[in-house]
């Protein structure tokens, strides 16, 4: 028997998909490429936009018409908050809302022997408890692997379902995390990639309690997860997904600058560079206080790498509010903007607000952030000439330039000529020149 994966969204869903890929080996299945025939294919969905909805939907759809007899399983945050609509689709066979994923391959043989559709989903009151899929042994990466540590969120950012999605927070045993890491470097990766729905909610929710070592008194949340894994023999770096600053602040982020394995780039959302529109999406902090943070960063390395979310044409967005965005752009010289129009989601505190924008106010303002994300990581790249940055080759270049590539610790995509025995290596690279989407390197 043959499965096939497809994976929309975040990290967390990659990380979870190939948790369910080793599900599936262990059961005697073959993992074969998505475009090839397959007896079982899984969807993992997003929900962030109507446009990953819409994504969703149209995977489900070419991947019956690839195999019209095939068993077609559904799951994932688009599951979890449509269900009705997911399992509407003649195509579907298996809808799996987010806290099912690890029965997944249980729900297929059901439907094998009985030929019935199924539906699986849990309340969000039900989703309370960490799920643990077990250590994950390998991934299609052979340089970077990503490890879940967290999942839910209490936030209720006002544009945002994954709360509904994803349900309450909790937390992975700091030991599970810990071994899983342990296991990924000893198969030889070199970058461990801490994600989860909201990482610095680590360790937050009521009951959560680990055992401290002697060393670590007054540590909380995601420290405690850095500092061992930190200590891990090997060579190997940690990269944090992200951080979000409606949860830590500039001295929780102080903390983390001692741990000599963390990289130096943070994704760190800001989502509006507006008060105004921070206020409106309830996200908890100012333009100042994410200032602070930045300062922090770039006081410990100057061409320290800060990526972020900006949403623009949010209800009640003036003029002078997405200025505020484009300035923010403009301080923090971010390596990379991930540029969004705002999309109504059904239950969210925004989808009722008053001062919805014009399509074509939204179409205007993203090419303008666009733009200005583009000048920012122009200028970023420019202060990182002729500095020495530690690189994780991981592949040769596809255009057939016959450079390899991969990023460095602050997340510039870097191209050099080297070889084979380059590839998932840490080296020590000198960057030349802005080329294509990221720097010209020399390796040292």
């Amino acid at each position: 028997m043959k499965a096939a994966f497809h994976t929309l969204g975040c990290k967390v869903n990659q990380y979870e998909t190939e948790a369910m890929k080793e599900q599936f080996r262990a059961a005697g299945y073959e993992i074969v490429d998505e475009e090839d025939f397959a007896d079982v294919y899984v969807i993992n969905t997003c929900t962030v936009t109507n446009l990953a909805d819409r994504k969703s939907r149209q995977y489900i759809r070419r991947m019956k018409k690839k195999s019209p007899d095939a068993v077609v399983a559904v799951t994932g945050c688009y599951a979890q908050v449509k269900p009705e609509e997911v399992g509407a689709l003649e195509e579907v066979n298996i809808v799996a809302g987010t806290g099912e994923k690890n029965n997944i391959v249980r729900y297929v043989q059901e439907f094998m022997e009985q030929r019935q559709n199924q539906q699986h989903i849990k309340a969000y009151d039900d989703l309370t408890t960490y799920d643990d899929r077990g250590i994950i042994t390998s991934m299609e990466s052979r340089t970077r692997a990503y490890i879940k540590i967290q999942e839910g969120c209490d936030r209720f950012c006002a544009y945002c379902l994954i709360p509904f999605a994803r349900g309450h927070v909790r937390s992975r045993d700091p030991e599970e995390v810990v071994l899983e890491a342990r296991t990924l470097i000893e198969q030889g990766f070199k970058e461990i990639i801490l994600t989860g729905i909201n990482t610095a909610l680590y360790g937050t929710e009521e009951g959560f309690d680990y055992p401290l070592m002697a060393d670590e008194e007054g540590f909380t949340g995601i420290e405690i997860i850095i500092k061992r894994i930190n200590q891990l023999p090997g060579e190997f770096r940690i990269r944090l997904s992200s951080l979000e600053p409606t949860v830590i602040n500039a001295d929780y982020v102080k903390r983390l600058m001692k741990y000599g394995r963390l990289c130096p780039h943070l994704h760190l959302s800001i989502q509006s560079g507006s008060d105004h529109v921070l206020g409106l999406m309830n996200r908890r902090y100012d333009r100042q206080e994410y200032l602070d943070i930045v300062k922090v960063l770039k006081d410990y390395d100057p061409q320290y790498g800060i990526t972020t979310d900006i949403i623009c044409g949010f209800p009640g967005e003036t003029e002078a509010d997405f200025e505020d965005s484009l300035d923010m752009v403009d301080r923090v010289k971010f390596c990379k903007v991930h540029a969004f129009k705002y999309s109504k989601r059904d239950g969210t505190a925004a989808a009722t607000m008053k001062g919805q924008i014009a399509g074509e106010v939204k179409n205007a303002r993203i090419d303008r952030l666009i733009e200005a994300g583009d000048k920012a990581a122009s200028e970023f790249v420019e202060l990182c000439r002729n500095s020495v940055r530690e690189v994780l080759f991981e592949e040769f270049a596809a255009d057939g330039s016959g450079l390899i590539t991969g990023y460095s610790d602050n997340y510039i995509k870097v191209y050099a000529e080297g070889t084979e025995t380059d590839l998932n290596n840490l080296r020590k690279v000198r960057l030349i020149e802005e080329y294509k989407d990221g720097m010209k390197g020399e390796i040292l």
